[in-house]
């Protein structure tokens, strides 16, 4: 199943259900919201005293909603001729692999590692044996479409004058998966400098 709707001229993602209002992890996206309109994205991406499987959990879910916006918005510049290579950069290229479906890594366009990435992501998020309470299922690498966005695309985010929003977006997922060491450092390197600038502004 692609994640994509079945025409591309949709130029959008299926956004992931919300999260059952009632529930505890309800609760726990409103805390999340809250202390994000506080403006100290640092204190935002911290436990607050909850379980740690559920906190990635309802964060999860809120960074694939807004990647899903994010990547949304570009996809007219994001296409099979403009970017038929996933890369960051000319010195970050990333071929798909999901373990099950496709193991040996394939080099694909921007686009088609997007919607393998994000069918990946709404599969496991959709899996209830796996999601929020598996310990060990990896972070979804939804870093690499950040990448990708500001390498290929920044110019159409400023034309369209989304850069705060993707600044801001990409500041919070970066501060959250440090705060919790969800991905290994060298995976920053396409966007090392751009992390260092934005963490030393919240110094």
């Amino acid at each position: 199943m692609s994640f994509l709707f079945s025409s591309r001229s949709s130029k959008t993602f299926k956004p992931k259900k919300n999260i059952p209002e009632g529930s505890h992890q309800y609760e726990l996206l409103k805390h999340a919201e809250a202390t994000l309109r506080s403006g100290n994205l640092r204190q935002a991406v911290m436990l607050p005293g909850e379980d740690l499987n559920e906190w990635i959990a309802v964060n999860t879910v809120d960074f694939f909603n807004q990647i899903n916006m994010l990547y949304g918005t570009i996809t007219e510049f994001c296409t099979e001729a403009s970017c038929p290579v996933m890369s960051a950069g000319p010195r970050y290229e990333y071929h798909w692999a999901d373990g099950t479906n496709i193991k040996k890594p394939i080099k694909c366009s921007a686009p088609k590692y997007i919607d393998y990435l994000m069918t990946w992501v709404q599969d496991q998020l959709d899996d209830e044996t796996l999601f929020p309470s598996k310990i060990g299922v990896p972070f979804p690498r939804n870093f690499m479409v950040y990448a990708h966005i500001y390498h290929r695309h920044f110019d159409s985010v400023m034309e369209l004058q989304e850069e705060a929003h993707v600044n801001t977006s990409f500041k919070h997922f970066i501060f959250f998966v440090q705060e919790f060491n969800l991905i290994d450092r060298h995976e920053f390197a396409p966007l090392q400098e751009l992390i260092e600038k934005l963490g030393s502004k919240d110094r």
